[in-house]
């Protein structure tokens, strides 16, 4: 029986900023975490097939442009997620044979683009994010689901592939709710306005940032 890493569990989470190396890993602010205490760590178990592992950089030289991720600020990633990234997408469907042959690697290579995982978004444990997907602010993937296109912001998505469930607010609330462009907010102006952020009343939000605004003028 494997012996259990005494260091990890499921109360305590790996923050993204204070360990991830990878140049191709963009982590946006300070408070993203990955739930790991079954895995390895964030780099090393959510994150497929992107260049720019203490491996890969001996290795070889890429080829072709290296798909980038990016991570927002206050996103939450469930333990056991797949985040899909580049570096393997040399299977072309639209040739009749899909195997990656060496002498033909560069030609059979399509990038997918750039991975963004958009502020305040969670992903859900053993989720999949496919590459090139956006994940909107405020976005929830369920546990589970395999994305396979982008996520509207404060939009639940779930299954195989990953479908829209429903709206996490009505639409006139997520339009006030960009436009406030919460977390581009300075650390004081996040820190005052934080009671009305943990609550669901966007009137009371809205008023509250421009009488913080306000006040600083």
């Amino acid at each position: 029986m494997a012996e259990q890493d005494s260091s990890k569990h499921w109360s305590k989470v790996e923050y993204l900023h204070e360990t991830v190396t990878n140049p191709n890993i963009h982590i946006r602010g300070t408070h993203s975490y990955y739930s790991d205490a079954w895995t390895g760590s964030f780099e090393q178990s959510v994150v497929r097939y992107l260049y720019g592992d203490d491996y890969s950089l001996k290795a070889w030289e890429p080829a072709w442009p290296i798909d980038q991720l990016h991570v927002g600020d206050y996103v939450c990633i469930g333990a056991e997620a797949v985040i899909l990234l580049g570096g393997n997408h040399t299977h072309r469907t639209d040739w009749f044979s899909l195997y990656p042959f060496p002498e033909f690697i560069v030609d059979a290579y399509a990038g997918k683009g750039d991975t963004i995982i958009g502020d305040g978004a969670w992903i859900g444990m053993r989720a999949m994010i496919m590459p090139g997907v956006n994940i909107g602010e405020g976005a929830i993937v369920a546990s589970g689901a395999i994305v396979t296109k982008d996520v509207a912001p404060y939009t639940i998505v779930a299954g195989n592939p990953a479908t829209p469930i429903k709206t996490r607010f009505p639409q006139a609330t997520v339009d006030k709710l960009l436009a406030l462009q919460v977390y581009q907010w300075p650390a004081d102006k996040f820190e005052a306005l934080k009671s009305q952020l943990c609550a669901s009343k966007i009137d009371a939000l809205v008023a509250a940032s421009g009488e913080f605004d306000a006040e600083q003028n």
